[in-house]
């Protein structure tokens, strides 16, 4: 049974808890696919996006799932708010949840900003991406979208690769992977590992070139260079960085045959993922963007059935 009333990180999940998320998601999968894509499940409720970073897939997709629940959705973005002025994050917050907003869909730079909200706030909290630490809905949707290729995720071999040190994807997908019994690979230049990568996970394995990660995998995700959340040189070139860490052809084909290949977006053709692999057969990209809207409908669902504490 789900008690969670907050949504602020894979980490305080159990593995009945993300196997709840993800079969509730197959029934909002199913009527998204409908051409009435309309539940009432959240009718009355009023859902508050809450972005201080730029989003396209996001932002976009918690708007469409709350709207397709049936609930209001007001969207704030800090150009067009008091934030400009002055005005605090918390205060930001309590303003909106004053006018009796029922949930704040959070997107911060500041890692545990979600969590800080959900110690102040009435309303129910989902992270929606807080700085380089969770992102907690995007690692539920990539396992939505492995579970619905490949059947399963325990015993899969997964391989992150790209910037892991920066990446909130990469630490919550390693988290709930290993959660879910999928031996997870990491791959980066040096200056974009983790200096402790093992705290993502008893499961993690790190590899140091891109070809040990890729061999045999059963999924290979790329992830883009977060060069805004760093300062400096992490890497020589572009151009240098896409023939070491690159996903080629050549490099897809050192995995198992019917490998899928996803990225969370957005993606850097041509750095990280070749254009041709990024639209091949074997990308599941789409696919990732299409679930996005059912977990995140099943999240909102299970989040605003919990009673205030």
């Amino acid at each position: 049974m789900w008690t969670h009333r907050h949504l602020l990180g894979i980490e305080p999940l159990s593995k009945a808890d993300i196997e709840t998320v993800l079969a509730r998601a197959v029934r909002w999968h199913e009527l998204n696919r409908k051409p009435e894509k309309k539940a009432s499940v959240l009718s009355g409720r009023t859902v508050v996006n809450l972005f201080f970073e730029a989003s396209t897939r996001t932002r976009t997709s918690f708007e469409i799932a709350a709207k397709r629940l049936g609930a209001d959705v007001i969207n704030v973005s800090p150009a067009a708010s008091s934030v400009i002025k002055g005005e605090t994050l918390l205060d930001t917050a309590k303003n909106l949840v004053a006018l009796r907003s029922d949930a704040v869909v959070l997107r911060h730079t500041s890692s545990g900003s979600s969590e800080f909200l959900a110690r102040h706030l009435d309303a129910s909290v989902v992270n929606g991406g807080d700085g380089a630490h969770e992102h907690p809905t995007q690692a539920l949707l990539d396992a939505f979208t492995i579970k619905q290729r490949k059947g399963k995720l325990d015993g899969l071999v997964v391989a992150i690769c790209g910037d892991i040190a920066h990446s909130r994807v990469a630490r919550s997908n390693a988290i709930l992977l290993g959660k879910m019994g999928a031996e997870v690979r990491l791959t980066a230049l040096g200056t974009m590992m983790p200096v402790r990568a093992d705290v993502l996970g008893a499961t993690v394995k790190i590899e140091k070139r891109l070809e040990g990660a890729v061999e045999g995998a059963d999924v290979v995700m790329m992830l883009r260079i977060q060069t805004e959340r760093f300062g400096g040189a992490m890497m020589s070139t572009t151009r240098e960085y896409s023939r070491t860490f690159g996903l080629s052809a050549a490099m897809l084909a050192r995995a198992k045959p019917d490998a899928i290949v996803m990225h969370p977006g957005p993606i850097n053709r041509g750095v990280e993922l070749d254009t041709r692999i990024a639209d091949g057969d074997r990308s599941v990209i789409l696919d990732q963007v299409e679930a996005g809207v059912a977990v995140r409908m099943a999240v909102l669902e299970l989040v605003l059935g919990q009673p205030s504490s």
